[in-house]
């Protein structure tokens, strides 16, 4: 078993050719043994970093450290750190078997130690069958899964992985991706794994660090980063938001309002805002609860005076639902505002046919605030 070992990244800069900056003074550290997820939009720079961190990419600026000890301009073969990329790069003369246990050979492993190894790997990656098949006899999955396991057996400390389950169908990729984690873990690796796979990183990490344009923009546990988003990027990115332009008006107990360009005001978490700031309001559409109303229902049922909307509350008419099997997306229509999207239950579909007349509303817990970003709106949910 390795010895855990802290990673950290101190202003990395790498630029390629054509003035692309992937890299722009990163800063990120990865406990000891910790399971990080790095997400981000195309373009982001997630691979870079792993290409960083295992040398074969030399930073423009900025060093890396293994427990303390700068290793930025340590030869791949003396860092520890096993890269599992997109491309499976298979030994194509040897089988399932020797290539998984390749690294073990190698570093002379005694027959027993390398066959106990053997067969947990190629039995947690579903290879037990095709063991003795060559390459060019593999699915795209199945190389895959032979590539995992061959880097989860290098006697490293650290495994970097750019999407590991990518070619993997749906019900295997579940399958695999806890138990990926909880054999890192029996091993002692400290793990990065890149994916767009948000459902992936929510279920295996243990933090989660967001990264946009070369530069990591909230790190924490993924409870954390969905429920309290440090912008409104990442508020948007990792599970889809609501977002409403406006002016901060006030705060409260608890709460703040926000007075929307369409003139609705609608309360939020509390917020380091003044009043007359502009501000971005975000809601996750899991939030939001669109209700059916009728007549004068909504003013009757929810004890309100006539013409009057409380705050956080709007109306208007379902556009279309979207069935996405457990779930339904139900997009609504409120005049003045544009679209509105909630979530709900799938055996709620017939109740949201278009045209229905419903109410949105969220606890003001569940949203949050931000100031305008410099850039505006628009361009901050812009994905690169």
């Amino acid at each position: 078993m390795s010895a855990t070992t802290e990673i950290r990244m101190r202003g990395l800069v790498k630029e390629y050719p054509g003035g692309v900056r992937a890299l722009d003074g990163l800063d990120l550290t990865v406990r000891d043994g910790e399971y990080l997820c790095l997400l981000g939009p195309t373009g982001a720079g997630k691979t870079t970093v792993l290409r960083a961190l295992c040398g074969l990419v030399e930073p423009d600026g900025g060093t890396v450290e293994f427990d303390g000890k700068d290793v930025t301009e340590v030869p791949i073969s003396m860092r520890k750190a096993t890269m599992l990329s997109q491309r499976y790069a298979l030994f194509p003369n040897m089988d399932v078997y020797d290539n998984v246990m390749f690294a073990p050979h190698l570093l002379k492993w005694g027959a027993e130690d390398v066959k106990r190894l053997a067969t947990s790997l190629i039995d947690l990656v579903h290879m037990s069958k095709k063991v003795d098949s060559m390459p060019c006899e593999l699915s795209g999955g199945q190389q895959q899964r032979t590539a995992l396991a061959r880097a989860m057996a290098s006697d490293s400390d650290i495994l970097l992985l750019d999407e590991p389950l990518r070619a993997l169908d749906a019900r295997l990729r579940i399958e695999l991706r806890k138990e990926l984690k909880s054999m890192v873990k029996d091993m002692g690796l400290t793990s990065i794994h890149v994916t767009h796979d948000q459902d992936e990183a929510m279920e295996v990490a243990d933090r989660i660090a967001i990264i946009r344009g070369g530069k990591v923009i909230q790190v924490g546990t993924p409870k954390d980063v969905f429920q309290n988003p440090a912008t409104p990027f990442v508020a948007n990115f990792l599970g889809r938001s609501n977002t409403f332009e406006g002016t901060f008006v006030e705060g409260g107990e608890g709460h703040s309002v926000v007075e929307l360009e369409s003139g609705y005001r609608v309360r939020a978490r509390p917020a380091d805002l003044d009043p007359g700031d502009p501000a971005v309001v975000a809601v996750k559409i899991g939030a939001t609860v669109p209700t059916r109303i009728s007549g004068k229902e909504d003013v009757q049922d929810r004890k309100m005076p006539p013409g009057e909307m409380p705050e956080g509350y709007f109306r208007g008419q379902v556009q279309r639902t979207l069935f996405e099997g457990s779930t339904i997306t139900i997009e609504v229509y409120v005049g003045g505002l544009g679209t509105v999207s909630a979530r709900r239950s799938s055996r709620r579909y017939e109740d949201y046919s278009p045209g229905t007349e419903v109410a949105v509303t969220w606890q003001p817990r569940q949203a949050s605030v931000f100031p305008m970003p410099e850039g505006g709106l628009e361009e901050e949910l812009r994905l690169e």
